[in-house]
Order: structure tokens, then sequence, then C-alpha cells
């Protein structure tokens, strides 16, 4: 008898034990500076599961075929990428419509291009949709794409604004220095 109420305690001691770092001791970076923090092997992984779910919010994928498209292991797309799950009655995950995960992202300034961190699928998915409008513009020079870009600005992971360049000349002058591609859109893992 004593010794299955010492496990008992021990099984409640060790829930309550857990800190809240200790819980989050796989939970992905939150700004731009733990995301440059961590080493280049865990910004690969991260940058892969990101774009599993992505993948699966796009393309309508399960969760075992967009980790095969980007040769990531499911379980590992779970520990990181979790909160952007949800776990079906059927026991098989599909993506939220949003999540909160951190995103690291290239975007064009006049002075040259700058990695942004966002904490929306929404402001990463308007980012896309600036550099295909961007990228439109460079390949026909039809202006209009950039002109109906619905929003001037994305909202940063710190809560700061960010004006979208739409300035042609500016456009123009990155575009001819061999700054601008669609390669820019993510960020460069060094």
């Amino acid at each position: 008898m004593r010794k299955s109420k010492q496990r008992k305690q021990r099984r409640a001691g060790s829930k309550s034990d857990r800190t809240p770092s200790a819980l989050r001791k796989h939970a992905g970076p939150q700004n731009l500076a733990e995301y440059l923090a961590k080493s280049d092997r865990f910004k690969e992984t991260w940058n892969r599961a990101e774009h599993v779910v992505s993948k699966m919010r796009s393309d309508k994928l399960s969760l075992q075929a967009a980790s095969r498209d980007f040769q990531i292991n499911p379980r590992t797309v779970i520990r990181l990428a979790g909160s952007a799950l949800q776990k079906g009655a059927n026991g098989k995950y599909r993506p939220r419509p949003d999540d909160r995960l951190l995103r690291v992202l290239v975007l064009p300034f006049s002075d040259g291009l700058h990695e942004i961190a966002v904490r929306s699928s929404l402001q990463a998915s308007v980012t896309g949709e600036y550099w295909a409008a961007v990228q439109k513009y460079l390949a026909t020079g039809d202006e209009s794409a950039l002109k109906r870009i619905r929003r001037k600005t994305i909202t940063e992971a710190g809560g700061k604004r960010i004006r979208l360049l739409k300035d042609i000349a500016d456009l123009e002058r990155l575009a001819s220095a061999g700054v601008l591609s669609f390669e820019s859109l993510y960020a460069k893992v060094a």
C-alpha cells in the first residue's frame, strides 16, 4: 500500500513541479532576437515545420504528406508547431485557420532587404501577396497588383507597424542591383 501511495505522490508532484519555463522548453522563438540566437540547425528545422503547416493549409494536405514534402518528421512538426494544429476526433491533425507561429521573412526597404519577424499567418500571407505583386511588376511592368495590395503595413512580432515599399523607383533600383528575387521572401539560414 505504501509504495502505491508514494508513486501517486510522485506523479502528482511531477506535474506541479513544472514551471512555465520548463513547459516552454520546446516552444519556438517568440521574436527575431530569439530566432537569431538559435543554432542554424534549429532555424532550418523551425522553417521546415512552419512551411509544413502552411502547405497543409494552402494545399489541404495531411500532416504526413506535407511533412514528406519538406523532409521533416511529423512528430517534430507537432513538437515545434503544435499550437498551429488541431487534432480531430479521428486522431488526424489539421491546421488551424490562422496561427501565431513566428515567421522570419525578408522585406525590401529603400536601403535594401531586411529580415523581420511576424507572429501571424495572416501577416505572412499579406507579405506573400506583396512579394507576388512585386514579382509581377518586375516581370511584366504591370503596377496594378501593387496598387491592389489591401494593406500598406504589416505588424512585426514586437507590435511595430512596417510600411510596405511600393515606390516603383526604389523597387526598380533594388531589382537592377539584383537584390529582389522570389527566393528573398524567407530568411536565409546562415
